[in-house]
């Protein structure tokens, strides 16, 4: 056991030559450090020095001055790496700071536009449930119908889709609605989050009329892509430029440091409709993974929900072992939607046998909308629709860009 604290500047010698770090702890008898580069390594406590104790200095609460005749926008901060210092006493990065901080801690926010900020949770995205869907949606009508010219959404990227997702059916928004976030903590010499919001807040004060996501567009810092909030995914684990639009191009760009906005053709643009919010959900919907060989008892699990999402093999296929246990749930109530494992592409259940029997014992075509966005366009419908058959048609007909008639070349 070393004698350092968490937070300790740190001297060592490893791989030949002399390093510095922040001490974080001890695991497997070796002082765990964090480099400048943001990457930790494992050494010997016995080789290491203690260079500095620091006094982590407390938050600064100063009100942060806004110029009055820039456009109105609101930050609702609901947490995530956005929003997230690395804690030194375990290495674990943890939700820290809320909306107003982040204007503290990225200046240039505040020559884009002035803002009201409103911390809603202080959560990363893991946490996220419909029920804070719910409350995300009322609070973000809450501005609009406050003045706000755009709002800008922190959130965890880990489920940032799913939120984007729900807050695109509920939502019938005239002015942008952006989601972001970081894949790397504001503390880190890599982070995204300062290219990210400034991009984010420039969409924010333009010309879209949709939710939207706005991350990393490559592993570079020249721009940032718009993703539309019903067609957005996270493709990896850690990249930067983890966002991707699946089936569809982005609905735009933002160049950095210029920050100029280019919108696609496609995209909904600002002033498209009149502020309203449906925010009922169903939350007794699952998702389930179809694999090979998997056991019709598993449909069990599912029996008292009212609607199910099948990500299915190919263009939409289970093994016609479960088409009985899957007809007894829709016999029983369960609005049953088929999607594809693929994500690329669309479900057409009338090609193969499987596919056929599926259609005949009940489950809908979820064209080509990701399993997800299914999940919460399901929980949506359900919310707002007690008419089975009227649920059916709903989830047949694109709601808010979730699917397309057409796919496109390329994609």
């Amino acid at each position: 056991m070393s004698s350092f604290l968490p937070g300790d500047l740190v001297r060592c010698a490893f791989g030949g030559s002399e390093r510095s770090g922040t001490y974080i702890t001890d695991r497997d008898g070796m002082a765990v450090l964090k480099m400048d580069t943001g990457y930790n390594i494992g050494v010997f406590p016995e080789d290491c020095t203690l260079v500095e104790r620091p006094v982590p200095p407390a938050l600064s609460r100063v009100e942060v001055e806004q110029d009055s005749s820039l456009p109105p926008l609101s930050i609702v901060s609901t947490g995530g790496t956005i929003a997230s210092r690395i804690d030194y006493r375990t290495g674990a990065v943890t939700s820290q700071f809320d909306a107003a901080d982040i204007l503290r801690a990225i200046p240039g926010l505040r020559s884009i536009a002035r803002y009201q900020t409103r911390r809603l949770y202080t959560i990363l995205s893991e946490n996220m449930t419909p029920a804070i869907w719910q409350e995300l949606a009322g609070a973000v009508f809450e501005e609009i119908q406050g003045g706000a010219r755009g709002v800008i959404v922190t959130h965890g990227t880990d489920t940032m889709a799913y939120s984007a997702a729900a807050l695109s059916f509920m939502l019938d928004t005239p002015v942008p609605v952006v989601f972001v976030g970081s894949q790397r903590s504001a503390d880190r010499p890599s982070s995204d989050n300062m290219m990210n919001a400034l991009c984010s807040a420039r969409t924010a004060a333009g010309d879209l009329g949709e939710v939207a996501v706005v991350m990393h567009g490559s592993t570079s810092d020249d721009r940032c892509a718009i993703h539309r909030g019903t067609r957005v995914r996270k493709m990896h684990t850690s990249r930067r430029d983890a966002f991707k639009s699946i089936g569809t191009p982005p609905l735009g760009y933002v160049d950095y440091p210029s920050l100029e906005v280019t919108l696609s053709p496609w995209a909904v643009r600002r002033g498209a409709c009149e502020p309203r919010i449906r925010d009922r959900l169903e939350p007794r919907c699952g998702l389930m993974m179809f694999s090979p060989g998997m056991s019709p008892d598993l449909c069990e699990a599912y029996k008292n929900l009212k609607g199910l999402v099948i990500a299915g093999s190919g263009l939409g296929h289970v093994s016609t072992a479960l088409i009985p246990a899957i007809r007894d749930l829709i016999d029983q109530g369960t609005l049953v939607v088929m999607t594809s494992q693929c994500l690329h592409g669309r479900v057409c259940d009338r090609v193969y046998d499987t596919g056929r029997d599926l259609i005949k014992a009940g489950v809908v075509e979820g064209e080509d909308m990701l399993p997800e966005t299914a999940l919460v366009k399901l929980m949506w419908v359900l919310g707002n629709e007690p008419d089975p058959e009227k649920a059916r048609q709903m989830m047949r007909e694109d709601q808010k860009g979730e699917y397309t008639r057409r796919s496109w070349h390329g994609l």
